[in-house]
């Protein structure tokens, strides 16, 4: 936990936000530019300024002004510049990677201020993340305390005012402090995430107190029994619920590895950080938790005692099964259209709070010529050999087809010269800078990529032995895009299959881990329907403080899959888990329900509302791809333990009856836990 706390301040200063995509088109690009012409995309500060009126001669002094202003940052040199409409806009290009270049900003800012630039803003990747930190960090702390607070007071109702209330926030440290610690050595050789801290916390908070309290109440049973025999209680509360939260921490953790198996860096970063929470939690729970029950476990009483109102409920679904199975169904089909108006973008430059430097100037420059102008195509036009780019022909032709790009109606400017940086030193390579009317993340400029790449620079009309290469910000975009959505049908494959066998090991069972993964499939549909809505509402977004947005980040996207994939089925376990006990001690179908419902109902809700108060920090942060995935975790987590755990799930096992634990064995016969009566499981 200490080593925890100290590597986890420190952690800030190697957080990156690069969507590279490794082997692609514009990764080729990208290696041209840093190789040839010294330039790194993520490396490049953006400088406006909004002169309004001003001759050329003065347009030109506050050009040389910005560039010797930029001698601050290593390696720094103007790679683009335009006055349109009135607005100034010059590139500084590095070969920085995002967090160094990131550091010089507040630097970089004091010297053009110095140099009585006063009106100048400084955006671009390194100021975004530089402004970004301390945001994120805030929203990080706030949400901390949110989630502890509702975890106090759920864990005060559910265990009461002893020592016991203690262990779950133990337990919680130190998972998260251990995980922190990792991901800090991770981090000096890796790519790790701007948002994994936020991420990494929150839902580690939620995992790491439900796993334990799940512990905590098994043993007040274990002990209440034999109240003489404290060490044995806790042997048998790891042998108990100790299995569920390892199958339930398993689960999660294969859910989590899928993203390992996807070819972009950002998505990796994700899986590997992530897959720690599950994995330290599950450490703690059986070194640290065991420990803890022993000290501090005994006495207390639930301020709630409402297992009677489970078990009455209970009762109802199993005296009316199928209306509650067709009403769910019914309820959760509603809930899910709007999933079939969902639009991706691999990320958003105008979802960041407003009050950044960075933002306002990209809000004057889309209010006046669209955020196109921040994230340039680069079309790289490799010659074949040194020093053509001298050749009058090719000149001619270069000219030809900027003229031919300017015709495109998204294209705002076309940018060419005759010496750095449209010229690398050795003449070989040529860049076209195509500037577009939106941000990199629009529609509109992720169609302006797939018609260059398709209708332009196929017909660019070069000599023969020449070749072009897209790149640029959007066209990195595009092609993460393209990697996430050729990749998610193996990711849901992967976790399926791996899932089930995980399962169909722990029950014992065919059916119960098919119904179990069709489950977990509709709370993900749901939970996608109603990101899409929220986000597309103006009163709800009003109401909670969020963007309105009609793309959703792509990245959001598939971490809320396989997060509340393995979430969701944590739920499942804790249910079918008591369930298949009881059924193992000779129980009909229904009795089993009802005890499983009866014992596990208040370990679940609450469990369920920890998780949602960990992660509703996410919701009320500044970020939009943080905000997606907090607002589908939320009512997510909220529907898939309410309608679909709490209503579908026993439904369905009432109306199964004796197939819930069928299991083909060598032959044809079916293998039961316990003989049951026919007239009992027909219901």
């Amino acid at each position: 936990m200490v080593i925890g706390f100290l590597s986890g301040s420190k952690l800030n200063s190697h957080l990156t936000t690069s969507l590279s995509v490794p082997g692609s088109a514009s990764a080729q690009a990208d290696q041209i530019l840093s190789k040839h012409f010294n330039e790194n995309i993520e490396g490049t500060f953006t400088v406006l300024d909004n002169f309004k009126n001003g001759s050329n001669a003065q347009i030109d002094g506050l050009e040389k002004e910005i560039a010797k202003a930029s001698l601050v940052i290593p390696t720094a040199s103007v790679s683009a510049q335009k006055a349109i409409g009135g607005i100034l806009f010059v590139n500084i290009q590095t070969s920085l990677s995002l967090p160094s270049a990131a550091r010089y900003t507040t630097l970089f800012r004091k010297s053009l201020e110095n140099a009585g630039l006063t009106a100048a803003m400084v955006t671009g990747p390194p100021a975004i993340e530089s402004d970004a930190l301390p945001i994120l960090n805030s929203d990080l702390h706030r949400g901390e305390i949110i989630g502890l607070a509702i975890a106090l007071i759920l864990l005060l109702l559910a265990l009461g005012l002893n020592w016991s209330l203690l262990i779950p926030f133990i337990v919680a440290a130190g998972s998260i402090s251990a995980t922190l610690a990792l991901i800090f050595l991770i981090a000096q050789k890796f790519l790790v995430v701007l948002y994994i801290p936020n991420i990494v916390e929150l839902i580690g908070l939620g995992l790491a107190i439900d796993y334990s309290l799940l512990m905590v109440y098994r043993y007040r049973q274990e002990i209440a029994k034999y109240p003489q025999d404290a060490t044995q209680a806790v042997v048998r509360t790891v042998m108990s619920a100790g299995k569920v939260v390892a199958l339930s921490g398993f689960t999660v953790t294969l859910a989590l590895a899928t993203l390992i198996f996807v070819p972009i860096p950002f998505v990796r970063s994700l899986g590997i950080a992530s897959i720690l929470v599950p994995l330290l939690s599950l450490a703690a729970a059986f070194t640290l938790q065991p420990v803890l029950l022993s000290y501090l476990g005994a006495g207390g009483k639930s301020l709630l005692h409402v297992n009677h109102l489970f078990a009455r409920f209970a009762h109802i679904i199993i005296r009316r099964p199928l209306v509650i199975a067709l009403s769910s169904i019914a309820a959760l089909a509603l809930l899910a259209i709007p999933v079939m108006s969902l639009h991706l973008t691999p990320s958003s430059l105008t979802a960041i709070p407003q009050q950044l430097e960075s933002q306002k100037a990209l809000t004057l420059v889309s209010s006046h010529l669209g955020t196109g102008v921040i994230t340039p195509n680069e079309i790289i036009i490799d010659l074949g050999g040194t020093g053509k780019s001298s050749d009058v022909k090719i000149s001619q032709d270069r000219l030809n087809f900027s003229k031919l790009l300017l015709k495109i109606p998204e294209v705002l400017a076309v940018a060419i010269g005759a010496k750095s940086p449209y010229i690398d030193p050795t003449g070989r390579y040529l860049r076209i800078f195509v500037i577009g009317r939106h941000s990199f993340g629009a529609e509109q400029s992720q169609n302006l990529v797939k018609q260059l790449r398709t209708n332009y620079l196929v017909h660019a009309g070069f000599p023969t032995g020449t070749t072009l290469y897209l790149g640029g910000a959007a066209t990195q975009g595009v092609d993460l895009l393209n990697v996430l959505v050729r990749t998610f049908p193996w990711i849901i494959l992967v976790a399926l299959l791996l899932t089930f066998l995980l399962l169909l090991r722990a029950f014992k069972s065919v059916v119960l881990p098919l119904k179990a993964l069709l489950l977990d499939l509709i709370s993900l549909t749901v939970a996608f329907g109603i990101v899409v809505f929220t986000f597309d509402s103006h009163s709800i977004g009003n109401a909670l403080g969020i963007y309105h947005l009609n793309q959703i980040e792509a990245w959001a996207m598939l971490f809320l899959f396989v997060l509340l994939f393995g979430v969701s089925m944590d739920y499942e376990i804790f249910i079918i888990s008591r369930i298949k006990e009881a059924r193992d001690r000779g129980s009909t179908n229904s009795e089993a329900i009802l005890e499983g419902i009866t014992e596990s109902g208040i370990v679940v809700t609450t469990a369920a509302l920890i998780f949602i108060g960990a992660v509703s920090g996410l919701v009320l942060g500044h970020f939009a791809g943080l905000q997606e995935l907090g607002i589908g975790l939320v009512f997510g987590v909220l529907i898939d333990a309410t309608i679909i755990r709490g209503l579908l799930l026993p439904s369905l096992m009432v109306l199964l009856g004796r197939w819930n634990w069928w299991l083909p064995t060598s032959g044809a016969r079916i293998t039961k836990t316990s003989p049951t009566p026919p007239e009992e499981e027909r219901g």
